[in-house]
C-alpha cells in the first residue's frame, strides 16, 4: 500500500530527473512523492482516503527555481509609477504620469517611479531634475532606472537627502552633472542612491509584509515553488531581513526561500559581522520555520551595461569614451571576499561586463588557492559577457553562473547596436559554452528588472529572440529540456537542494507546477504563452 494524500493521474509528467524519464501519474503524501507509475493510474495500490486529481491529460514538471530576483523590491515596485516603455513612449509621457500622481499623495511622502528606460524611450537620454521639478515643485521625486543601478531625483528629494551641490562622488558610484558642474538628479549606482533610499519615509514591518503577501502571489502564479532574493539589504539594510521573516512567520509568503545577504550586514560591524555562515543559516530557519535560508553573502563588482556602469575591458560600442568601473580595486575586493571565504560563506557576486567577471574569477581563487573548499558552489551573477577563457576558469575551480538570459530579448538589439556591438552581443548570456563546457547554470529573471517567469526565461535561452524578432547568438541557443533543467533541477543543484527538489523523484519534496500544455512538444517560440494551471508546494495547492 502506497502512502498517499494526493494522486494525480491521467498526466504528462516531466520528471526532469537524470535519465529525462516521464511518468503518468504520481502519488504524494505528507508534502513529499511517494509513488510514480509510468501508467496514467497508479500500478499500485494507495491509501483509499488520497484525493484523486485528475490532470486531463495536462502537463506536470518540479516546480521553478528562480535563483536570483529582488522579491522585496518587487513588493515595492508592484504599487509606484509605472515609468517603463512600454507604456510610454517619451519623458513627456512620464512626466505626466509623475504629475497626475503629485494630486494623489499626501503631505510628506514622496512620488516613486519604477522602470524608466532611456535607451527605449525616443529622447533617447536621462530625465532631469529640473523636468521634475516642472511637475513637482513641492514633492519630492525619485525615478529607478529599469536596470535598477540608476535614479533621477528633483529638488526637493535633493534637499531631503541633504546633499549639497558640492557633494563628492561616492566609492563605487557618482553624481551627473550638467555643464555647470549643478547637480542634474541623475544618480549613478547604488552608493549614490543610499542617502536618497535613507531619506524616504519610515514604513512599518508589518506594512511592508503585506506587501510581499501580494507580490508572493504574483511568483506562485508563473509556477515559482522556491525562491532567492539576490539583494537582502540592497535598499533598507536590516528592514528587508525583517520584512522578509515576518512575512514567512505570518504565512503571507508561502515561496521556499533563500536570502542573498549583503556584505555590508555580514562586515564591518554589520547585525551579522562575527557569525560566520553556519550560525546565520540556523538563525535564519530558525527565525522562519525552517521556511528561508541562507544563500550567500552578496557583493557587487560592477553595475548595468545599459547604464554604461558595466565594468568592459574594451570600450562601449557606441561610446569610445567609457569602459565602465569596478566597485572595488581589486587588492580590497580580493580581501573581502577571503574573509567571506574564510568565515564559511558561499559568495555569490555580481557581474555584467567581462572585466568585473575576470576580477571576481581573481578574487574567488584567490580566496580558494589560499584555502580550498570542497563543494563551495561559489557562483557569479548575470555574467553577461563571459569569455570561453572565464568559463574554463570556472569549471576548473568549480564556480557556478547563474545567467539573466532575458537580457537578449529586452536589450540584445541595443547592446548589438549601442553598447557591445555585433561581436560581443552575440555571445551575450553563452549559455551553450556553459552547458558544452558542463560548468553548474542556472537562468534567472532578477525581476523586476524584467518580469517574473520562468517559462518567458526558458523561451529566451531557447529562441534567443530580440524585440525587433531577430535571433541574436544562434550559436548559443540551449534545448527546451536544457532549460527547463535551468529552472528546476540545477537550480536545486545551486541552492545545494538536489536531493530534496528539482526533479519528481521517489522521497523528494512535492513541489510541482501543472501547465496547461507540454513545453517539449509545441513549437518552441509559443512556450513563453504556456499558462500555468496550478503550483503546489509541499503537496499544499497555492495557486
Amino acid at each position: 500500500m502506497i502512502k498517499a494524500d494526493y494522486v494525480y493521474i491521467n498526466g504528462t509528467i516531466l520528471t526532469l530527473d537524470e535519465e529525462g524519464s516521464r511518468a503518468g501519474s504520481i502519488a504524494t503524501w505528507n508534502g513529499e512523492i511517494t509513488g510514480i507509475w509510468n501508467e496514467k493510474e497508479p500500478g499500485d495500490p494507495v491509501s483509499k482516503e488520497a484525493t484523486v486529481v485528475d490532470l486531463e491529460g495536462k502537463t506536470m514538471i518540479p516546480g521553478f527555481v528562480d535563483t536570483h530576483n529582488h522579491l522585496y523590491l518587487y513588493s515595492q515596485t508592484r504599487e509606484q509609477i509605472d515609468c517603463a516603455t512600454p507604456p510610454n513612449k517619451t519623458i513627456q509621457d512620464i512626466l505626466d504620469r509623475v504629475k497626475k500622481q503629485t494630486k494623489e499623495v499626501p503631505e510628506g511622502e514622496w512620488l516613486i517611479g519604477w522602470g524608466y528606460d532611456d535607451t527605449l524611450l525616443k529622447d533617447k537620454r536621462h530625465i532631469t531634475r529640473d523636468e521634475l521639478d516642472e511637475v513637482s515643485p513641492d514633492k519630492p521625486v525619485m525615478i529607478r532606472h529599469i536596470s535598477g543601478h540608476l535614479a533621477v531625483v528633483n529638488s526637493k528629494a535633493i534637499e531631503a537627502a541633504e546633499v549639497s551641490e558640492d557633494v563628492k562622488d561616492p566609492s563605487g558610484g557618482h553624481y551627473g552633472r550638467d555643464e555647470e558642474g549643478r547637480l542634474n538628479g541623475v544618480l549613478y549606482e547604488f552608493p549614490a542612491m543610499e542617502p536618497f533610499f535613507n531619506s524616504l519615509p519610515e514604513k512599518t514591518v508589518d506594512e511592508l509584509a503585506e506587501k510581499i503577501q501580494y507580490a508572493a502571489e504574483d511568483y506562485l502564479s508563473v509556477g515559482i515553488t522556491t525562491n532567492t532574493d539576490a539583494g537582502v539589504g540592497l535598499d533598507q539594510g536590516m528592514k528587508e531581513f525583517d520584512t522578509h521573516v515576518r512575512a514567512l512567520q505570518s504565512g503571507k509568503n508561502p515561496l521556499r526561500m533563500r536570502f542573498m545577504i549583503l556584505h555590508h550586514l555580514l562586515r564591518d560591524g554589520g547585525p551579522f559581522d562575527g557569525m560566520d555562515a553556519k550560525e546565520l543559516d540556523r538563525y535564519i530557519q530558525k527565525e522562519t520555520d525552517g521556511r528561508a535560508s541562507l544563500d550567500s553573502a552578496k557583493f557587487f563588482q560592477d553595475g548595468s551595461i545599459q547604464g554604461l556602469t558595466g565594468a568592459l575591458r574594451e570600450p562601449y560600442y557606441q561610446h569610445p569614451e567609457v569602459t565602465g568601473e569596478l566597485v572595488f580595486d581589486q587588492e580590497l575586493f580580493n580581501e573581502m571576499i577571503s574573509e567571506m571565504h574564510e568565515r564559511g560563506f558561499r559568495i555569490a557576486t555580481h557581474g555584467n561586463g567581462d572585466a568585473a567577471i575576470g576580477s571576481i574569477i581573481e578574487a574567488y581563487t584567490s580566496a580558494l588557492d589560499r584555502q580550498p573548499r570542497d563543494d563551495h558552489r561559489h557562483r557569479i551573477e548575470h555574467l553577461q559577457t563571459a569569455k570561453p577563457s572565464d568559463l574554463d576558469t570556472m569549471k576548473e575551480y568549480d564556480i557556478a553562473a547563474s545567467f539573466f538570459i532575458n537580457h537578449v530579448y529586452y536589450w540584445g538589439d541595443r547592446h548589438r547596436d549601442i553598447f557591445l556591438g555585433p561581436d560581443r552581443a552575440s555571445r551575450m548570456n553563452p549559455l551553450r559554452d556553459a552547458v558544452d563546457k558542463d560548468l553548474l547554470y542556472t537562468l534567472h529573471s532578477d525581476n523586476p528588472i524584467t518580469a517574473i517567469s520562468p517559462l518567458f526565461s526558458v523561451w529566451a535561452a531557447v529562441n534567443r529572440v530580440t524585440r525587433s524578432e531577430q535571433v541574436l547568438g544562434e550559436e548559443q541557443k540551449i534545448s527546451v529540456e536544457e532549460a527547463l533543467k535551468s529552472m528546476t533541477i540545477y537550480g536545486a543543484a545551486l541552492n545545494f537542494e538536489e536531493n530534496l527538489t528539482g526533479s519528481i523523484e521517489m522521497g523528494k519534496r512535492a513541489d510541482l507546477v501543472v501547465l496547461d500544455q507540454d513545453p517539449t512538444a509545441i513549437d518552441p517560440m509559443e512556450i513563453k504563452d504556456i499558462s500555468v494551471l496550478k503550483t503546489i508546494i509541499g503537496g499544499e495547492r497555492f495557486y
